[in-house]
């Protein structure tokens, strides 16, 4: 189910260079989301939404967390809020991840897509190992939330200026020569799904993501998202925002 209306900022804060930190109270939406999910705002002065995926969900304070960064005018309008104001919102939308009991995980986020796998890290606890990657120390975000979960973390950058230098890919095949996870979850780059996805399927390992494309209806009527999937053998045009953004990998057709 999902619920429209404004949700009071109650937190905010930068992390990073454009990169911005919100916790809203909106009880309802809270009670319903679930990892991997995403809300939809209204930017004041815009027509189309912006599709920010959840960081966090707090039903016993009614709370949902988004972190997202500044890439246009209209994400730019929404940082501009400040503390006390409501923004306009529509939430939970979207097909969330399969969160498995008692089963271990790799769970993978890359750049911008590292908020959405706070959640996953969190159920997981200790049967988790967190992949994180950034083009530098700059960019890494949300680290000390991450080893919050008590999850084994590997941060990797690109320059090698924190944690260590290459990317999540190389540091997946390291996590998976001493540790056999039932499922892979990951959001990022589209080279680095086709590549994380191709290595699970090598190993045959189940394995989720969650793709990122320009949306504006959020709720798959405009078809502005479409994406190529499979089935039977036979090509399925999806879209992100309805059917995803969270897909079985061996469904993805990568272009």
């Amino acid at each position: 189910m999902k619920f429209a209306g404004p949700a009071p900022i109650i937190g905010k804060k930068n992390i990073a260079k454009g990169i911005w930190d919100m916790i809203l109270y909106c009880p309802e939406m809270a009670g319903e989301a679930v990892p991997g999910q995403f809300v939809n705002i209204k930017a004041d002065g815009f027509t189309l939404r912006r599709p920010i995926s959840i960081c966090g969900i707090d039903r016993d304070k009614g709370t949902l967390r988004i972190v997202f960064e500044v890439r246009g005018k209209g994400t730019g309008a929404i940082a501009d809020a400040c503390e006390g104001q409501f923004l306009d919102i529509v939430a939970p939308l979207g097909h969330g991840f399969d969160l498995l009991s008692d089963k271990k995980a790799v769970i993978i986020g890359g750049g911008i897509g590292t908020p959405p796998m706070v959640p996953l890290a969190q159920h997981y606890g200790e049967n988790a190992k967190v992949i994180c990657g950034f083009r530098n120390s700059t960019a890494v975000i949300l680290q000390d939330d991450m080893k919050d979960t008590r999850a084994e973390v590997l941060l990797c950058t690109d320059d090698g200026s924190a944690g260590r230098k290459g990317f999540v890919t190389d540091a997946l095949d390291e996590v998976l020569a001493r540790f056999s996870p039932d499922i892979i979850y990951a959001c990022g780059p589209m080279v680095m799904l086709r590549r994380i996805a191709d290595r699970a399927e090598k190993e045959g390992i189940r394995c989720q993501i969650s793709l990122e494309e320009r949306m504006a209806c959020g709720v798959g009527a405009c078809l502005g998202c479409a994406c190529v999937t499979k089935e039977d053998d036979k090509t399925v045009y999806k879209h992100v925002c309805k059917n995803g953004p969270v897909f079985e990998a061996k469904e993805v057709v990568f272009a």
